[in-house]
């Protein structure tokens, strides 16, 4: 990638156009934190390949705003780039309004671009007033730069549409759309368009592969009263799916006739979500807009039994391959070991030096070899030693390092089952650990344990349960950057909402039947860093009042978690005397639970194994 040729042209272009910088946001016409390669405009421009940044190109510099998570990726991608890296939400870091306002105050070209496509009305409309006040500048929507200069862009996709089976489902698509016409009604809303792509695959039960590990197809859907259609390339519709859209009560029209649809729309007023909704699409409505959040989030986010049922599926088999995994790599080290490898070699399994890229490859292949795998649910992190330090560390040909005799080796994985997705994260020790390094994973460990153990009021939202999952962190002097929670769709997105568990605020309500991750994490920088996730369901809590027949009045509703993952949690680098007595106990049950569920799935080597792993921890 030629990144300076690729700056040259865009500011060739950005002068004809009297521009005096361009906006690259990370997302789509649909609003996605995972987008097609087609709307990849930013990492095109910039070289960095994260998932979240906003590029700002003036015509005389570059600037890239990136979140914590990638601060040492996105240092090392921009390096010998022209582009400066702007830390989000660190102090002395500006605002892109600010900083235009300081970068174009002396300029002839007050005007900013941004693909109005790409971009959500309600960030749009705040940029637009943020740049007023910086300035004076104004913002301009209506040029697709990308268009013009990126030669070789992909296509926007066109693979095939499948319908999601009832039996993984739950509720049919016709139902989900009554459950949202009633939810509509209580917003006094006709009707809503909807462009999130996973909410289009939930509400009609339809699934795709137009973006890399998440099964979503791009379209949209615009709901009325009685009616509903989705727009979507017409050659990725088979005839079976065509009868069953039909038979649900959807029609289908061509992806790029929607703002014609958004122009033909005949009911009185519209539900518009400005977070969801792009700016372009949003200037297009022309009957009275109820501006409000989607109802679809909210709706999807608890599971219905046959969801909840598939989830449970999904982590047994993903558990499988996950023992399989684990108990390859540690005999293989351990092999190593005794045949005389000392702690700086390298690990050699089966023959192999194995690498960041080796690793993710096995474990991809074990579960490739479970029922209904489909793909992985995003890309795998398998960081050693001061990778693991990169909070979303990708291993590339050029980066991948191998394995050594000591340290720490941190994967986050998960998978794509037809009947569920799975996220977790384990560290895995390789050899001999510091003191700092055990200190920090058990740390790391009470802080999942804890958040585990939290029994809560319904309606609480994760910004009020955040700080259990830190507070021992706190008390040592560490932090995490990234949020500690986030919901997991039914064999869709890996990464779902409304609710968080997170610092910031969040005010989502937590509920029964929402999935939520739990993974706190320590990273240090340059050396090591630990985290430990599991996948879990919120479920009815019953109190020891409860038990007793006491209710109190006002009756409350309390919750609690559900660990749904399975997979024995590595329990040498643990410093016993910093585990409670109520951790403990918890650590033993929860592996108590993995052994059960899994033994009488495995052949009798992986069976030893895992009865090993999960045996009793005592003092």
């Amino acid at each position: 990638m030629n990144i300076p040729q690729l700056l040259s042209d865009l500011r060739s272009l950005m002068r004809r156009e009297h521009l005096g910088a361009f906006i690259f946001p990370s997302t789509d016409p649909h609003n996605g934190e995972y987008v097609p390669a087609h709307w990849e405009g930013r990492k095109w421009v910039s070289g960095f390949t994260g998932s979240a940044g906003t590029a700002v190109v003036t015509l005389d510099s570059a600037v890239l705003w990136t979140d914590s998570r990638y601060f040492i990726a996105a240092a090392a991608e921009l390096d010998d780039t022209e582009y400066v890296l702007m830390k989000e939400k660190m102090p002395g870091t500006p605002s892109v309004a600010q900083w235009l306002g300081e970068q174009l105050a002396d300029s002839n070209y007050k005007e900013v671009g941004i693909d109005g496509m790409c971009v959500a009305a309600s960030t749009a409309e705040n940029l637009m007033a943020e740049l007023r006040q910086n300035g004076g500048l104004t913002l301009r929507t209506n040029l697709d730069i990308l268009a013009h200069i990126w030669t070789t862009r992909p296509d926007i996709p066109l693979l095939p549409v499948r319908v999601q089976p009832i039996e993984y489902s739950g509720v049919s698509a016709g139902e989900k759309l009554a459950m949202l016409r009633r939810k509509l009604r209580e917003q006094h809303a006709d009707g809503m368009l909807v462009a999130a792509l996973d909410d289009i695959a939930w509400t009609l039960n339809i699934r795709g592969s137009d973006v890399s590990c998440n099964p979503v197809v791009v379209a949209y859907l615009l709901v009325s009263s009685d009616r509903a259609t989705v727009f979507v390339n017409g050659c990725k519709i088979s005839d079976e799916v065509r009868q069953y859209l039909d038979a649900e009560g959807v029609a289908i029209e061509e992806y790029e006739n929607i703002a014609k649809g958004l122009a033909d729309y005949g009911e009185y007023n519209i539900l518009i979500d400005k977070d969801e909704i792009n700016y372009t699409l949003y200037k297009k409505v022309r009957c009275k807009i109820v501006s409000a959040p989607s109802p679809i989030p909210a709706l999807k986010a608890v599971k219905n039994a046959a969801e909840i049922r598939g989830f449970r599926n999904a982590m047994r088999r993903d558990g499988v391959a996950l023992v399989k995994f684990t108990r390859w790599l540690k005999e293989g080290v351990a092999a190593h070991v005794a045949a005389g490898a000392a702690p700086d070699d390298v690990v050699v399994i089966d023959g192999e030096v194995q690498t960041e890229l080796s690793i993710d490859r096995k474990l991809t292949a074990l579960r490739a070899q479970q029922p209904l795998f489909r793909h992985t649910s995003f890309d795998t992190i398998a960081g050693y030693g001061p990778h693991a330090a990169i909070v979303h560390y990708e291993a590339t040909e050029e980066t991948d390092i191998p394995l050594r005799h000591h340290g720490f080796i941190l994967i986050d994985s998960g998978a794509q089952y037809q009947d569920g997705t799975t996220d977790i994260t384990r560290t895995i020790p390789l050899g001999p650990l510091t003191e700092e390094e055990r200190r920090v994973y058990t740390l790391v460990l009470k802080g999942n344990i804890n958040l585990a153990m939290l029994k809560f009021p319904d309606g609480a939202s994760g910004t009020q349960l955040d700080a259990v999952a830190r507070k021992d962190l706190w008390a040592y002097g560490y932090n995490y950057l990234h949020g500690t929670g986030h919901g997991i769709g039914s064999y869709l997105n890996v990464h779902e909402g409304p609710h968080q568990i997170r610092m910031e605020y969040r005010p989502a309500p937590l509920h029964a039947g929402m999935t939520v991750t739990d993974e706190p994490g320590i990273y240090i920088e340059g050396r090591f860093g630990v985290r430990i996730e599991n996948t879990m369901i919120i479920r009815r809590y019953t109190t020891p009042l409860e038990r007793q027949g006491i209710t109190p009045s006002p009756t409350p509703v309390f919750l609690e978690f559900d660990p749904l993952t399975l997979c024995p949690i590595d329990t040498e680098p643990i410093i016993l005397p910093l585990l409670s007595d109520e951790e403990l106990e918890w650590l033993n049950a929860y592996h108590k639970t993995v052994c059960d569920t899994l033994a009488p799935l495995l052949d009798s080597d992986d069976r030893a194994w895992i009865e090993t792993a999960c045996r009793e921890v005592r003092r």
